[in-house]
């Protein structure tokens, strides 16, 4: 591990990058031999909510404590070049999960449908089960799940989903998941002790009060620095532990058929709730610190200490995770993928260094297409096939998944995909490579993102302009995207301005469209 974060540290984590993983990786080739059982591998894709790319322990994080997801590193492959789809969650879901780009993909934002009813109104949305969820994805929509369901694959997806609403075709189980468990609806999973989940199509009810999120402040009057008026945000059923019970079920009912299994995480998205030892663990690590009247979600005595405990307490999952692959003999045929939905937030983020090398401000992590929202940890670990604590600086992104297991998988690739494998990658071949990678994102006002080599144009302010303003930066020199070098490269701007013309495709919906790109 020291070697993992040893290269981490001793490169600025751009493009320069990949000159030093030919020595490290071998990703032009040199590494053993494939040792690839014969049926086809279990794969387990781990999706973190909101973690940020210096969240973790193989990342750099020196405060909060991930042994075992940085075992995982030690054991397969750290990316430091990997990109979510987008840098808020349903869209970032939708583009790993169909394959296609921000700017042609069905879902571009985190619209909640707003035209159904109240659908902000956690206790109607109770109510009224129709007022749950977003935008749904379309019937017949290809998906990673219908995709390995095809190849024979028992499918599950278990988390948070955020690509329908109850009574669409968006569901889970319409989308290519034989078995789904968690919150249909993102505004829900804004408590870690909702009301109910969702067993495939069905509600379960839980043993919880009725705690309204984004509305349940302290008491009048009462003390925030005495720890016991904070009761009131803890109740029975926490749902990550609930999660995790269908997910050792699943694999443990699947040992014999291979399976895909979604684990679409919901921590550490805020509110700050954890289980109470390990945050009693950090308040002891961290000392005091004042509290936090919750951002718009729930107060929490202890921020940091909780942000923290939340990350050890997935970490510990997956650590339970593995050992059950271990003890059931399916770890040596599993491919395993941990990576996050986008990039972190909350005021704690300078603290803990949350975005790693980029810059932690406001407007530069989650819900901005800087690199600070949308460059994600990623760890790939299979036996035999990915190189022990191996490093690769490939510039990958969401949509390169499903071609990806595709091919693991011996599947065809649906026409529409717009990623690369890099499944060579990992076996430490010769790897294709991006011309370029583009995003949009109709949010804070609009964005462009478009990355080629070295440089990253970005555009903002998008919805307000009548004609695409670009900075330019050097990522390799400039990972903080401080210094604007476009008037010295117009030749990259030009080319810029005609990828936007390819790539960007109309949306349906008039809150993801621009005008300065011509659609209304």
């Amino acid at each position: 591990m020291n070697k993992l974060i040893n290269v981490l540290k001793n490169s600025i984590l751009g493009i320069g990058t990949v000159h030093l993983i030919a020595s490290v990786t071998g990703c032009s080739g040199g590494i053993r031999k494939d040792n690839i059982n014969n049926s086809k591998p279990n794969i387990i894709f781990i999706l973190a909510d909101d973690l940020g790319y210096g969240d973790l322990g193989c990342y750099g994080q020196t405060r909060i404590e991930t042994p075992n997801i940085d075992k995982l590193a030690s054991a397969g492959m750290v990316f430091t070049q990997h990109y979510a789809g987008s840098p808020v969650s349903a869209p970032s879901r939708c583009v790993l999960l169909t394959g296609i780009h921000s700017g042609k993909a069905q879902i571009r934002s985190n619209d909640p449908w707003p035209e159904r009813g109240d659908v902000q109104n956690y206790l109607a949305m109770f109510a009224d089960s129709t007022l749950e969820g977003n935008r749904p994805l379309k019937a017949g929509t290809v998906t990673i799940g219908t995709m390995l369901q095809s190849a024979g694959y028992k499918t599950a997806i278990v988390g948070k989903w955020g690509l329908g609403a109850p009574a669409t075709d968006g569901l889970p189980n319409k989308q290519g998941f034989d078995f789904f468990y968690g919150y249909v609806c993102q505004r829900q999973a804004h408590t870690y002790y909702p009301l109910h989940l969702w067993k495939n199509e069905h509600r379960v009810y839980l043993n919880n009060d009725t705690i309204v999120p984004h509305n349940t402040p302290l008491p009048h009057g009462a003390d925030p620095y005495d720890l016991k008026n904070y009761a009131l945000y803890t109740l029975n059923d926490y749902s990550p532990d609930l999660m995790f019970n269908e997910i050792t079920k699943f694999v443990e009912g699947n040992k014999n058929n291979p399976f895909f299994l979604y684990w679409a995480t919901t921590i550490p998205h805020l509110p700050l709730q954890a289980p109470q030892n390990w945050v009693d663990h950090y308040v002891n690590k961290f000392g005091d610190e004042e509290p936090s009247e919750g951002g718009g979600y729930f107060p929490c005595r202890y921020p940091r200490a909780t942000y923290a405990a939340m990350i050890s307490y997935l970490d510990d999952q997956v650590g339970k995770l593995v050992q059950q692959l271990k003890d059931s003999g399916l770890y040596e045929n599993t491919i395993i993928i941990f990576t996050s939905d986008n990039g972190p937030i909350g005021p704690y983020v300078p603290w803990f260094n949350s975005a790693g090398p980029f810059r932690p401000a406001s407007g530069y992590v989650k819900g901005s297409l800087h690199e600070g929202g949308i460059r994600v940890p990623m760890i790939a670990v299979w036996p035999g096939v990915i190189k022990a604590g191996s490093v690769s600086g490939h510039i990958s992104v969401f949509q390169d998944v499903m071609p990806t297991l595709a091919e693991i998988a011996g599947v065809r690739i649906p026409d529409d995909a717009c990623g690369i494998s890099f499944l060579p990658c990992m076996k430490g071949k010769k790897q294709k490579e991006h011309p370029y990678l583009y995003w949009e994102y109709p949010g804070s006002n609009g964005q462009i993102n478009i990355r080629t080599g070295n440089f990253k144009a970005l555009s903002t302010d998008v919805k307000n302009s009548t004609i695409l303003k670009w900075q330019l930066f050097d990522l390799e020199k400039d990972p903080q995207e401080v210094t604007d070098i476009s008037s010295s490269h117009p030749q990259i701007i030009n080319r810029v301005n005609q990828i936007v013309t390819v790539e960007h495709a109309l949306s349906l919906n008039k809150n993801w469209q621009f005008r300065v790109l011509g659609d209304y």
